[in-house]
């Protein structure tokens, strides 16, 4: 059975869904899927905050238009939450607890994820969130990975969605510890779409650290690195308030750190 038939089948045992639309792959993907096989019976829910990419809202909103989507747009509310803000290890415990909360308030439908089977190997507290509030996940239920994610993005025909870096909330930037706070989250989404307009796209990653803002970049993209731009994005920090601590490699969730 292909990837989608099992999608579809997972679909049909679920009645009315709200689906929890981020705007990276994962989720649009399985919005289209959604919309496609079930147009009467699925909403889209986006939420916005400060850790949400500008660029993220806009593609979702884009999608909705193109495609006929029924989009509601939400606050998050994660923000409101002292929890969260403190960014502990378990920040997403709490962010997702208030959006799944938020979403539930705005629908009776079953609210569902993009959540996908590669997810399952991860430390992801948001998933704990989910399961606290019987939230569905169709491509895990479908045994459905990442790359089968792609596979369908791109037999629906979604060029612009079927290779879409991976793109974490702006949150996961900040150093586990140190407080989340919103300027900060602009300045981090100012510098990667700096860079991604210099560069092209990537897995670019402004951190925030305890030893000030790190900008860490792939291998094709370091090497392509003049001084013109390490100057640009020192200046962006500096005007900030924010110490540059330098170019390095990417690390993937280099700024988690979890004390066993």
């Amino acid at each position: 059975m292909s990837d989608l038939a099992r999608l579809t089948t997972v679909l049909d045992t679920l009645g009315p869904i709200g689906i929890a639309v981020s705007g990276g792959v994962d989720s649009m993907t399985l919005a289209h899927g959604a919309h496609r096989h079930l147009p009467d019976r699925a909403t889209m829910f986006h939420a916005v905050s400060p850790a949400v990419p500008p660029l993220a809202t806009e593609r979702v909103e884009v999608h909705a238009a193109d495609h006929g989507w029924r989009l509601e747009v939400v606050g998050a509310g994660e923000f409101e939450d002292p929890d969260y803000l403190a960014n502990p290890v378990n920040r997403c415990f709490f962010c997702k607890s208030n959006l799944y909360d938020r979403l539930r308030a705005a629908t009776d439908a079953v609210i569902c994820s993009g959540t996908n089977t590669d997810d399952l190997g991860d430390f992801r507290p948001g998933l704990k969130a989910a399961s606290d509030r019987d939230v569905r996940h169709p491509f895990v239920e479908a045994g459905i990975d990442k790359a089968g994610i792609r596979r369908l993005a791109a037999e629906f025909g979604l060029d612009d969605i079927a290779d879409l870096p991976a793109q974490p909330c702006l949150a996961s930037r900040v150093e586990t510890g140190l407080r989340i706070v919103p300027e900060q989250l602009v300045l981090v989404d100012t510098v990667e779409r700096l860079v991604t307009d210099a560069l092209g796209p990537g897995d670019i990653r402004c951190r925030i650290t305890r030893e000030g803002l790190r900008l860490e970049l792939p291998g094709a993209l370091l090497s392509a690195v003049d001084d013109s731009l390490r100057e640009t994005v020192a200046a962006r920090a500096a005007a900030a308030g924010e110490r540059f601590a330098g170019i390095a490699p990417y690390r993937r969730g280099s700024a988690f750190l979890h004390n066993d």
